[in-house]
């Protein structure tokens, strides 16, 4: 029988009692599967209770095999191997005994003389070239992650659980991690928003406010059929409309029919010439039939009500982010930065960027691409003046705003719409708010502190803040903006910078974001750190 996973009835609620997701099946075979969702919706959370780190409030996990579980992150603890990592340290040392001479017969007969090789099997299969002794806090975090995930291929599980596993990953990483999960013949469930990783993947689940359901084939045909649902949504919603409208002319007739009757029956009684006794038993009739048609006419109204807050719900959850921005009117010709013969690093001898040169003009879109610690964030830091350069000049011609993925532009202790307010200070309440409707800031979500909102939506709010007011940022430089994103997020950043007409600046590892936003050229920065 292959191994399976199946959740019964799963529910999980946060330590404040929000409810994430209740009456939750699902059951996954020897296939590689895609779990995606907006960031707070649980994905996360239902990792940790399949791998038995977190408890359900209720339900039950049937687990047929040996599972592997990938955390998002995880601090390296000081001294701590490679050989620790995978469990094989003692092992080792065997070995290592064996071959200086010095391992009892006894030791040399329980020797794995295959570890080390088996090791190596692995760290290769996801293109880490170190040796088990190295410490790993003498390695990135890219290639932490990529030792962690080596070790659990040593340990040959029949369901591998990954969170996210190609955050923080260089190009050289991601296609490493890509690659190894193509040529693995077990169960996988991955959490991710890297959507070329997604589109290695046999089936999605998408869970949401509504629930999970399960899509066959990978993240492409999961789009397709999302817009074949979404249209359908759309035919719903009018559909929903139209009945609720009908449902209010019914209302509205009957309560004019019942006006009429009222009147007529008052004119009967001033003449005088029905008994009392009659009049009363038509008052009581009238009465009695009147609030029928009332309470019959309430109902309808409510559930048709009720009808079109379910289908505009339903929107919500399947619409991408779509804006329309005010033009930056930025010139084709005009010189936005300019480098000339620019050095620059941190330590004294050892600079990370030599001799760069570097023009943009009007509204370009470049991407900086290039292996971690090749250079590009210093150089950012170079352009928009937070670092000086050791030589070389930096000509700045335009306004610009860096939007990194922390977003540290806004002021955490000030909420959306007083942010928005300190970019565009001309701007009135109601220009204001019209503006960050557009990012999906509409009325109370406007007044939300900045420093409490998720990480898609500070990034939402900070390219609100710079580009969707009356006179927009003309240069804005991105630094990873993609990392710790949801798929929705960074469709609805992806929405908002193509609607956007300045020059562009973008690091990224993501190459399905920079085909997005349809980048006119690339520089390409060449010193890796292996990371």
């Amino acid at each position: 029988m292959p191994h399976s996973i199946t959740l019964s009835d799963l529910a999980w609620s946060t330590p404040d009692g929000r409810t994430l997701f209740e009456h939750l099946d699902l059951s996954f075979g020897p296939e590689r599967t895609g779990l995606v969702g907006r960031n707070g919706v649980g994905k996360s959370t239902l990792l940790s209770i399949i791998a038995g780190a977190e408890i359900p409030r209720a339900g039950s996990v049937n687990i047929d095999g040996r599972v592997g579980f990938l955390r998002q992150s995880l601090d390296a603890v000081e001294g701590t191997t490679i050989a620790d990592l995978c469990g094989a340290t003692p092992a080792l040392e065997l070995l290592r005994r064996a071959e200086r001479g010095i391992a009892t017969p006894e030791e040399i007969a329980n020797a794995d003389w295959m570890l080390e090789s088996r090791i190596g099997a692995a760290l290769h299969r996801v293109g880490l070239d170190v040796e088990p002794e190295t410490r790993l806090d003498a390695l990135s975090g890219g290639q932490r992650t990529r030792a962690r995930l080596a070790a659990l291929i040593l340990d040959e599980p029949d369901f591998l659980l990954l969170d996210e596993p190609t955050n923080n990953l260089d190009r050289h990483g991601r296609i490493a991690v890509a690659d190894f999960l193509g040529s693995w013949r077990r169960g996988a469930i991955v959490v991710s928003h890297d959507r070329e990783l997604l589109d290695a993947m046999d089936a999605i689940v998408e869970l949401t406010s509504l629930g999970a359901c399960r899509y066959g084939g990978n993240w492409t045909a999961y789009r397709a059929r999302k817009a074949v649902e979404l249209a359908a949504a759309a035919h719903d919603l009018v559909h929903a409309e139209r009945e609720r409208d009908k449902a209010e002319r019914r209302a509205q007739l009957a309560a004019e029919r019942k006006a009429r009757r009222d009147r007529a029956g008052a004119r009967k009684s001033a003449r005088g010439d029905i008994p009392g006794i009659v009049l009363g038993m038509h008052k009581d009739a009238s009465e009695f039939s009147g609030g029928a048609a009332a309470r019959l006419a309430h109902k309808q109204r409510g559930e048709t009500a009720d009808a079109v807050a379910a289908a505009r719900e339903r929107i919500e959850v399947l619409q991408p982010l779509t804006v329309a921005l005010a033009s930056t009117n930025l010139p084709a010709g005009k010189t936005v930065v300019r480098l000339d013969g620019v050095t620059a690093g941190y330590l004294p001898g050892k600079p990370v960027i030599t001799d760069l040169s570097l023009s943009i003009s009007g509204p370009e879109r470049i991407a900086v691409t290039g292996p971690n610690g090749c250079g590009k964030s210093t150089l950012l830091a170079v352009i928009t003046g937070a670092r000086r350069p050791w030589s070389g000049s930096v000509t700045r011609g335009a306004d610009l705003a860096l939007l990194d993925q922390h977003v540290r532009l806004l002021r955490p202790e000030l909420s959306v719409l007083d942010n928005f307010k300190r970019f565009n200070p001309h701007a009135d309440d109601n220009q204001a708010r019209a503006a960050l409707a557009r990012f999906t800031f509409r009325g109370a979500a406007a007044l939300q502190i900045a420093g409490s909102l998720s990480g898609g939506e500070r990034l939402r709010a900070g390219l609100a803040c710079v580009i969707a007011g009356p006179s927009p940022i003309s240069f804005l430089i991105l630094d990873e903006p993609t990392n710790h994103l949801d798929i929705g997020a960074i469709e609805a950043l992806e929405a908002g910078l193509r609607a956007y007409d300045g020059a562009l600046l973008v690091v990224s590892h993501d190459e399905a974001f920079l085909e997005n936003l349809g980048i006119d050229r690339r520089l390409e920065l060449g010193r890796p750190s292996g990371a």
